[in-house]
């Protein structure tokens, strides 16, 4: 890989994320993470209690590369042509044309995307899977900075559709933001005062920048040794206690990436083991379906994932 085109790279990163800590005060693990799954191309899931600033995190990324941004707030009664769009016949010219809806942006935040019914869900899969929406028989290709950041509260399931397997399987990463520390939420009360918010922040890289941080994330070395460890890691999720269903292929494919990004991170022109043991949990346990007994006996997706990580050999 260039050496002009890593270290180029690793700026790009450290500029988005200073300028979106500007307001997202103690967040430098999320934002790390946001960051990571953007460079490699994949999608992300928050799911966290209300108000710890799942939306403000979006719209921050979106500023700060000068991105279209989009919000779409699901709810029970949403359709699939609320998101994907619709044709319209026109009677001046007798023909149908086809309105795009929101999906067709750069940055797409599906808000509390558990509120809406199953088929409501499945109308992202294509476009999360393939970059693409196929309509009336056409293949409709979306934007190369196509990123959905899809958000879901853990506590309120009232009027919620839990996520289906294959939904959860299209995030390359899920993480929580979490509650942060008394000092940092003081000084997010005095940066309000100070009126540093969402809209006070610019962008701070051009497009041109944001589409050669995905590039270069494939030009990160990562050696067959290290393939075949996450290779691993992902095949032992599928005969491990408590699980009915392991990670698929696609978690292989999408550790693998996100590793690459978080090198790039770094600064590094390769990927080490500690790359990928960083963002195994974060990739992995969502995928996974646990048996409903598992949870009697206190086992979760998170400390399987973490077994794992301790029995399966690091490549030396």
């Amino acid at each position: 890989m260039n050496q002009v085109h890593s270290s180029t790279s690793m700026e790009i990163f450290q500029k988005i994320a200073k300028n979106i800590e500007q307001v997202m005060k103690g967040q430098l693990s999320a934002v790390r993470y946001l960051l990571v799954a953007f460079a490699s191309g994949g999608h992300v899931l928050l799911e966290d209690y209300p108000g710890t600033g799942k939306t403000t995190l979006a719209k921050l990324l979106a500023r700060s590369i000068d991105a279209n941004f989009k919000r779409i707030q699901f709810t029970p009664d949403l359709l699939p042509s609320d998101i994907l769009g619709v044709s319209i016949y026109n009677q001046k010219d007798q023909e149908f044309h086809f309105h795009r809806g929101p999906i067709f942006t750069q940055i797409l935040l599906a808000d509390e995307i558990n509120r809406a019914s199953p088929r409501t869900q499945s109308s992202l899969l294509e476009a999360m899977a393939e970059a693409q929406v196929s309509i009336d028989g056409v293949i409709n290709p979306l934007d190369d900075l196509f990123f959905v950041i899809a958000t879901q509260n853990p506590v309120d399931f009232h009027g919620t559709y839990p996520l289906p397997e294959a939904q959860m399987d299209r995030f390359a990463l899920q993480f929580s933001l979490g509650y942060i520390a008394p000092e940092e939420e003081t000084e997010i009360l005095s940066s309000e005062l100070r009126g540093h918010t969402v809209n006070e922040v610019t962008q701070c890289i051009s497009m041109e920048e944001a589409l050669l941080l995905r590039k270069t994330v494939r030009q990160v070395r990562i050696t067959k040794e290290l393939n075949r460890y996450i290779v691993e890691l992902v095949s032992a999720t599928r005969s491990a206690e408590g699980v009915e269903l392991g990670a698929s292929p696609r978690a292989s494919l999408a550790l693998m990436k996100t590793a690459q990004a978080l090198a790039l991170f770094d600064g590094r022109e390769f990927v080490t083991p500690e790359h990928i043991q960083e963002v195994v949990v974060p990739v992995i346990a969502h995928r996974m379906v646990m048996d409903p007994q598992a949870g009697f006996s206190g086992i979760t997706a998170k400390s399987v994932v973490e077994e794992i990580l301790k029995k399966v050999a690091v490549p030396i």
